[in-house]
């Protein structure tokens, strides 16, 4: 770690586009001020902490919902193409698909 005394209104560069300003402080607070292009993302460690976080759980949750789609297709790999039972949908998917039906192709749905 690169540890630096900096004064009001001194800065720090990193690299040949990052510059971060010293703007203010007060008590054991310190206001920076941070120039850096736009493709660079910058967040309080907290909030990246989170993000990582949020990160971690939906690929958690996309494989285990590729897990489930995989064993479905395991479960239905003898059923002829096209076919599929009534037991594989829920009630909700049931009666979406009636209604669909029902419309017609391409029917913009009532509400």
């Amino acid at each position: 770690m690169l540890i630096l005394t900096r004064k009001l209104g001194e800065s720090v560069t990193i690299g040949d586009d990052i510059k971060i300003t010293i703007l203010g402080v007060r008590g054991r607070q310190v206001r920076l001020g941070i120039i850096a292009p736009q493709k660079v993302t910058i967040h309080r460690e907290e909030i990246y902490f989170k993000i990582q976080e949020e990160n971690k759980r939906a690929v958690v949750s996309t494989v285990e919902g590729v897990s489930k789609i995989i064993t479905m297709i395991k479960e239905n790999h003898d059923k002829p193409p096209g076919e599929t039972l009534a037991s594989d949908f829920t009630e909700t998917d049931k009666s979406e698909n009636d209604k669909n039906s029902k419309r017609g192709k391409g029917a913009k749905p009532r509400g």
